[in-house]
Protein backbone atom coordinates (compact mmCIF):
# COMPACT_ATOMS: atom_id res chain seq x y z
CA UNK A 1 0.00 0.00 0.00
CA UNK A 2 2.92 2.22 0.68
CA UNK A 3 4.44 1.43 -2.74
CA UNK A 4 0.99 2.50 -4.41
CA UNK A 5 0.53 5.22 -2.69
CA UNK A 6 4.20 6.74 -3.34
CA UNK A 7 3.60 6.35 -7.28
CA UNK A 8 0.28 7.87 -6.52
CA UNK A 9 1.37 10.69 -4.85
CA UNK A 10 4.27 11.21 -7.75
CA UNK A 11 2.11 11.03 -10.75
CA UNK A 12 -0.51 13.41 -8.86
CA UNK A 13 2.42 15.70 -8.19
CA UNK A 14 4.43 15.66 -11.19
CA UNK A 15 1.11 15.69 -13.75
CA UNK A 16 0.07 18.60 -11.75
CA UNK A 17 3.45 20.68 -12.35
CA UNK A 18 3.62 19.24 -15.77
CA UNK A 19 0.74 20.90 -16.80
CA UNK A 20 1.30 24.48 -14.70
CA UNK A 21 5.07 24.55 -16.68
CA UNK A 22 3.63 23.82 -20.18
CA UNK A 23 1.16 26.51 -19.81
CA UNK A 24 4.24 29.00 -19.00
CA UNK A 25 5.71 28.03 -21.65
CA UNK A 26 2.71 28.03 -23.93
CA UNK A 27 2.34 32.20 -22.74
CA UNK A 28 5.64 33.02 -24.20
CA UNK A 29 5.14 31.21 -27.90
CA UNK A 30 1.84 33.63 -27.28
CA UNK A 31 3.78 36.34 -27.25
CA UNK A 32 6.19 35.05 -29.74
CA UNK A 33 3.08 34.32 -32.09
CA UNK A 34 1.42 37.69 -31.59
CA UNK A 35 4.37 40.20 -31.71
CA UNK A 36 5.25 38.16 -35.17
CA UNK A 37 1.72 38.78 -36.62
CA UNK A 38 1.03 42.68 -34.66
CA UNK A 39 4.83 43.89 -35.07
CA UNK A 40 6.63 41.82 -37.80
CA UNK A 41 9.83 40.98 -37.65
CA UNK A 42 11.44 44.36 -35.59
CA UNK A 43 9.30 43.53 -32.90
CA UNK A 44 9.84 39.52 -32.87
CA UNK A 45 13.54 40.63 -32.70
CA UNK A 46 12.82 43.08 -29.79
CA UNK A 47 11.16 40.56 -27.84
CA UNK A 48 14.32 37.75 -28.29
CA UNK A 49 16.64 40.70 -27.76
CA UNK A 50 14.61 40.80 -24.18
CA UNK A 51 13.75 36.98 -23.35
CA UNK A 52 17.13 36.36 -21.69
CA UNK A 53 16.36 39.05 -18.49
CA UNK A 54 12.66 37.21 -18.26
CA UNK A 55 15.36 34.04 -17.65
CA UNK A 56 17.51 35.97 -15.38
CA UNK A 57 14.01 37.14 -13.13
CA UNK A 58 12.34 34.24 -13.37
CA UNK A 59 15.33 32.05 -12.36
CA UNK A 60 16.04 34.33 -9.22
CA UNK A 61 12.15 33.38 -8.41
CA UNK A 62 12.89 29.57 -8.55
CA UNK A 63 15.88 29.80 -6.51
CA UNK A 64 14.05 31.75 -3.84
CA UNK A 65 10.79 29.73 -4.11
CA UNK A 66 12.47 26.23 -4.30
CA UNK A 67 15.32 27.09 -2.08
CA UNK A 68 12.72 27.81 0.65
CA UNK A 69 10.37 25.65 -0.23
CA UNK A 70 12.69 22.67 0.10
CA UNK A 71 13.53 23.58 3.73
CA UNK A 72 9.83 24.40 4.20
CA UNK A 73 8.81 20.57 3.57
CA UNK A 74 11.72 19.10 5.57
CA UNK A 75 10.62 21.30 8.59
CA UNK A 76 7.17 20.85 7.96
CA UNK A 77 7.04 17.07 7.84
CA UNK A 78 9.75 17.36 11.42
CA UNK A 79 6.61 19.68 12.66
CA UNK A 80 8.67 22.71 13.18
CA UNK A 81 5.88 25.25 13.06
CA UNK A 82 7.52 28.33 14.08
CA UNK A 83 10.63 27.51 11.81
CA UNK A 84 8.20 26.87 9.00
CA UNK A 85 6.99 30.75 9.48
CA UNK A 86 10.42 32.04 10.06
CA UNK A 87 11.49 29.94 6.48
CA UNK A 88 8.97 31.46 4.85
CA UNK A 89 9.16 35.25 6.17
CA UNK A 90 12.92 35.31 5.18
CA UNK A 91 12.35 34.07 1.95
CA UNK A 92 9.78 37.13 1.38
CA UNK A 93 12.40 39.09 2.63
CA UNK A 94 14.64 38.11 0.03
CA UNK A 95 12.36 38.17 -2.70
CA UNK A 96 11.78 41.71 -1.93
CA UNK A 97 15.11 42.59 -2.19
CA UNK A 98 15.94 41.09 -5.42
CA UNK A 99 12.76 42.96 -6.69
CA UNK A 100 13.89 46.32 -6.03
CA UNK A 101 16.80 45.68 -7.33
CA UNK A 102 15.52 44.39 -10.53
CA UNK A 103 13.15 47.71 -10.50
CA UNK A 104 15.67 49.78 -9.92
CA UNK A 105 17.90 48.82 -13.08
CA UNK A 106 14.17 48.76 -15.32
CA UNK A 107 14.06 52.59 -14.10
CA UNK A 108 17.30 54.08 -14.56
CA UNK A 109 19.04 51.56 -16.50
CA UNK A 110 16.87 50.10 -19.43
CA UNK A 111 18.08 51.82 -22.54
CA UNK A 112 21.56 51.17 -21.63
CA UNK A 113 20.71 47.39 -21.14
CA UNK A 114 18.84 47.26 -24.67
CA UNK A 115 22.28 48.59 -26.41
CA UNK A 116 24.54 45.99 -24.57
CA UNK A 117 21.79 43.12 -25.65
CA UNK A 118 22.62 43.97 -29.45
CA UNK A 119 19.39 46.31 -30.02
CA UNK A 120 19.97 48.76 -32.92
CA UNK A 121 18.91 52.15 -33.85
CA UNK A 122 15.96 50.23 -36.03
CA UNK A 123 14.34 48.21 -32.58
CA UNK A 124 16.06 50.12 -29.61
CA UNK A 125 12.66 51.65 -29.11
CA UNK A 126 10.92 48.59 -28.85
CA UNK A 127 13.36 46.61 -26.83
CA UNK A 128 13.75 49.50 -24.22
CA UNK A 129 10.10 49.57 -23.51
CA UNK A 130 9.67 45.78 -23.21
CA UNK A 131 12.58 45.71 -21.08
CA UNK A 132 11.74 48.63 -18.92
CA UNK A 133 8.37 47.02 -17.99
CA UNK A 134 9.97 43.76 -17.45
CA UNK A 135 11.83 44.72 -14.91
CA UNK A 136 9.54 47.21 -13.38
CA UNK A 137 6.76 43.82 -12.98
CA UNK A 138 10.00 41.84 -11.75
CA UNK A 139 8.08 42.10 -8.17
CA UNK A 140 5.32 40.00 -9.63
CA UNK A 141 7.11 37.63 -11.37
CA UNK A 142 9.29 36.91 -8.31
CA UNK A 143 6.78 37.23 -5.89
CA UNK A 144 4.42 34.73 -7.98
CA UNK A 145 7.58 31.76 -8.59
CA UNK A 146 7.96 31.95 -4.55
CA UNK A 147 4.34 31.71 -3.71
CA UNK A 148 3.50 28.76 -6.67
CA UNK A 149 6.96 27.00 -4.85
CA UNK A 150 5.19 26.82 -1.16
CA UNK A 151 1.54 26.62 -1.79
CA UNK A 152 2.85 23.47 -3.95
CA UNK A 153 4.98 22.02 -1.10
CA UNK A 154 1.90 22.73 0.95
CA UNK A 155 -0.19 19.94 -0.16
CA UNK A 156 -2.00 22.07 -2.68
CA UNK A 157 -0.32 21.17 -6.17
CA UNK A 158 -3.91 21.18 -8.07
CA UNK A 159 -4.13 25.25 -6.47
CA UNK A 160 -0.49 25.84 -8.05
CA UNK A 161 -1.37 24.29 -11.35
CA UNK A 162 -4.22 25.94 -11.28
CA UNK A 163 -2.99 29.35 -11.15
CA UNK A 164 -0.38 29.04 -12.97
CA UNK A 165 -3.09 27.61 -15.86
CA UNK A 166 -5.05 30.51 -15.35
CA UNK A 167 -2.55 33.11 -15.41
CA UNK A 168 -0.88 31.98 -18.42
CA UNK A 169 -4.41 31.76 -20.69
CA UNK A 170 -5.41 35.41 -19.24
CA UNK A 171 -1.85 36.61 -20.72
CA UNK A 172 -2.68 35.00 -24.42
CA UNK A 173 -6.37 36.45 -23.97
CA UNK A 174 -4.36 39.83 -23.36
CA UNK A 175 -1.89 39.26 -25.39
CA UNK A 176 -4.87 39.51 -28.54
CA UNK A 177 -6.92 42.44 -27.02
CA UNK A 178 -3.97 44.71 -26.66
CA UNK A 179 -1.84 43.98 -29.77
CA UNK A 180 -4.56 43.96 -31.96
CA UNK A 181 -7.97 45.70 -30.69
CA UNK A 182 -6.09 47.86 -28.34
CA UNK A 183 -3.20 48.70 -30.59
CA UNK A 184 -1.19 49.47 -27.68
CA UNK A 185 1.86 47.81 -29.61
CA UNK A 186 5.22 46.06 -27.81
CA UNK A 187 4.09 47.66 -24.73
CA UNK A 188 0.81 45.68 -24.53
CA UNK A 189 2.29 42.86 -25.08
CA UNK A 190 4.71 43.29 -21.89
CA UNK A 191 1.55 44.77 -19.95
CA UNK A 192 0.30 41.58 -21.07
CA UNK A 193 3.05 39.37 -19.93
CA UNK A 194 3.23 41.17 -16.66
CA UNK A 195 -0.39 41.26 -15.46
CA UNK A 196 -0.10 37.38 -15.81
CA UNK A 197 1.66 36.51 -12.63
CA UNK A 198 -0.61 39.07 -11.02
CA UNK A 199 -3.28 37.10 -11.55
CA UNK A 200 -1.78 34.17 -10.77
CA UNK A 201 -1.16 35.45 -7.38
CA UNK A 202 -4.75 36.59 -6.56
CA UNK A 203 -5.42 32.61 -7.78
CA UNK A 204 -3.09 32.00 -5.02
CA UNK A 205 -4.94 33.97 -2.19
CA UNK A 206 -7.58 31.40 -0.73
CA UNK A 207 -5.14 28.78 0.04
CA UNK A 208 -4.33 31.89 3.10
CA UNK A 209 -8.27 31.26 3.95
CA UNK A 210 -8.03 26.83 4.48
CA UNK A 211 -7.09 25.43 7.32
CA UNK A 212 -4.86 23.25 6.16
CA UNK A 213 -2.24 26.27 5.18
CA UNK A 214 0.33 26.03 7.70
CA UNK A 215 2.73 28.89 6.52
CA UNK A 216 2.38 32.50 7.55
CA UNK A 217 3.97 35.98 7.41
CA UNK A 218 5.54 36.33 10.92
CA UNK A 219 7.43 39.32 12.67
CA UNK A 220 10.87 37.98 12.29
CA UNK A 221 14.62 39.03 11.90
CA UNK A 222 16.49 38.68 9.09
CA UNK A 223 18.25 34.86 9.50
CA UNK A 224 21.46 34.20 7.87
CA UNK A 225 21.42 30.52 8.26
CA UNK A 226 17.90 30.89 6.33
CA UNK A 227 19.09 32.91 3.27
CA UNK A 228 22.13 30.60 3.09
CA UNK A 229 20.23 27.87 2.65
CA UNK A 230 17.18 29.28 0.09
CA UNK A 231 20.29 30.32 -1.72
CA UNK A 232 22.41 27.21 -2.04
CA UNK A 233 19.25 24.98 -2.26
CA UNK A 234 17.96 27.04 -5.36
CA UNK A 235 21.36 28.00 -6.66
CA UNK A 236 20.94 24.90 -9.01
CA UNK A 237 17.60 26.12 -10.37
CA UNK A 238 19.00 29.72 -10.89
CA UNK A 239 22.04 28.30 -12.53
CA UNK A 240 19.60 26.32 -15.49
CA UNK A 241 17.99 29.74 -16.07
CA UNK A 242 20.81 31.97 -16.37
CA UNK A 243 22.56 29.04 -18.89
CA UNK A 244 19.67 29.17 -21.13
CA UNK A 245 19.96 33.51 -20.90
CA UNK A 246 23.36 33.58 -21.44
CA UNK A 247 23.23 31.10 -24.08
CA UNK A 248 20.61 33.19 -25.99
CA UNK A 249 22.34 36.48 -25.74
CA UNK A 250 25.57 34.81 -27.26
CA UNK A 251 23.52 33.09 -29.92
CA UNK A 252 21.47 36.52 -30.66
CA UNK A 253 25.13 38.37 -30.27
CA UNK A 254 26.87 36.01 -33.20
CA UNK A 255 23.42 36.09 -35.31
CA UNK A 256 23.15 39.89 -35.45
CA UNK A 257 26.52 39.94 -37.35
CA UNK A 258 26.02 37.25 -39.47
CA UNK A 259 21.62 37.53 -40.17
CA UNK A 260 20.90 40.95 -38.67
CA UNK A 261 17.53 41.42 -36.80
CA UNK A 262 15.64 39.17 -39.62
CA UNK A 263 17.92 36.28 -38.08
CA UNK A 264 17.76 36.82 -35.08
CA UNK A 265 13.68 37.36 -35.26
CA UNK A 266 13.70 33.54 -36.79
CA UNK A 267 16.26 32.63 -34.17
CA UNK A 268 13.99 33.65 -31.26
CA UNK A 269 10.62 31.27 -32.71
CA UNK A 270 12.78 27.99 -32.89
CA UNK A 271 14.36 29.06 -28.81
CA UNK A 272 10.89 29.49 -27.73
CA UNK A 273 9.29 26.82 -29.61
CA UNK A 274 12.34 24.78 -27.31
CA UNK A 275 10.91 26.19 -23.86
CA UNK A 276 7.71 23.36 -24.52
CA UNK A 277 10.47 20.46 -23.99
CA UNK A 278 12.45 22.12 -21.62
CA UNK A 279 9.07 23.08 -19.37
CA UNK A 280 8.45 19.19 -19.01
CA UNK A 281 11.86 18.40 -17.73
CA UNK A 282 11.30 21.68 -15.45
CA UNK A 283 7.79 20.91 -14.38
CA UNK A 284 9.18 16.92 -13.08
CA UNK A 285 11.63 18.26 -11.15
CA UNK A 286 9.32 20.89 -9.08
CA UNK A 287 6.62 18.21 -8.59
CA UNK A 288 8.73 15.31 -7.23
CA UNK A 289 10.93 18.24 -4.93
CA UNK A 290 8.23 18.26 -2.13
CA UNK A 291 7.50 14.59 -1.99
CA UNK A 292 11.83 14.21 -2.01
CA UNK A 293 11.87 16.45 0.74
CA UNK A 294 8.98 15.22 2.84
CA UNK A 295 10.56 12.04 2.70
CA UNK A 296 14.11 13.54 3.75
CA UNK A 297 12.06 15.43 7.10
CA UNK A 298 11.16 11.94 7.76
CA UNK A 299 13.91 10.06 7.47
CA UNK A 300 12.62 7.62 5.14
CA UNK A 301 15.76 7.03 2.48
CA UNK A 302 14.12 4.05 0.64
CA UNK A 303 11.81 6.51 -0.51
CA UNK A 304 13.53 9.30 -1.06
CA UNK A 305 15.83 7.34 -3.30
CA UNK A 306 13.02 5.37 -4.92
CA UNK A 307 11.78 9.14 -6.41
CA UNK A 308 14.82 10.03 -7.76
CA UNK A 309 14.83 6.83 -9.61
CA UNK A 310 11.41 8.03 -11.23
CA UNK A 311 12.43 11.47 -12.39
CA UNK A 312 15.98 9.24 -14.14
CA UNK A 313 12.89 6.99 -15.78
CA UNK A 314 10.48 10.29 -16.87
CA UNK A 315 13.37 12.23 -17.95
CA UNK A 316 15.14 9.36 -20.42
CA UNK A 317 11.65 9.03 -22.08
CA UNK A 318 11.11 12.22 -22.48
CA UNK A 319 14.52 12.74 -24.03
CA UNK A 320 13.82 10.04 -26.68
CA UNK A 321 10.26 11.99 -27.55
CA UNK A 322 12.03 14.87 -27.83
CA UNK A 323 14.27 13.46 -30.39
CA UNK A 324 10.95 12.01 -32.38
CA UNK A 325 9.17 15.27 -32.12
CA UNK A 326 12.34 17.66 -32.63
CA UNK A 327 12.32 18.46 -35.93
CA UNK A 328 8.25 18.56 -36.50
CA UNK A 329 8.67 21.79 -33.75
CA UNK A 330 11.85 23.04 -36.06
CA UNK A 331 8.94 22.44 -39.41
CA UNK A 332 6.77 24.88 -37.81
CA UNK A 333 8.53 28.00 -36.94
CA UNK A 334 8.12 29.41 -40.14
CA UNK A 335 4.38 29.30 -39.75
CA UNK A 336 4.79 31.65 -36.20
CA UNK A 337 7.43 33.91 -37.88
CA UNK A 338 6.07 34.62 -41.41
Amino acid sequence: MKQQSCMRDFAHYTILSVLGTLGVSCYILADTFFVSKGLGTNGLTALNLAIPVYNFIHGTGLMLGMGGATRFSVCKSQEKTDEVHRIYTNTIYLAAAFSAAFALLGFAFSKQLALFLGADISVLEMTNTYLRWLLIFAPAFILNDVLLCFVRNDGSPQLSMIAMLIGSFSNIVLDYIFIFPMQMGIFGAIFATGLSPIISIFMMLPHWFEKKNTFHFVKTKIRKDIIKQDLSLGFPSLIAQLSSGIVMIVFNAIILKLEGNTGVAAYGVVANISLVIVAIYTGIAQGIQPLISTFYGFGNDRQTNKGCAEVCYDNNVISICYCLFAHFLLCTADYFCF
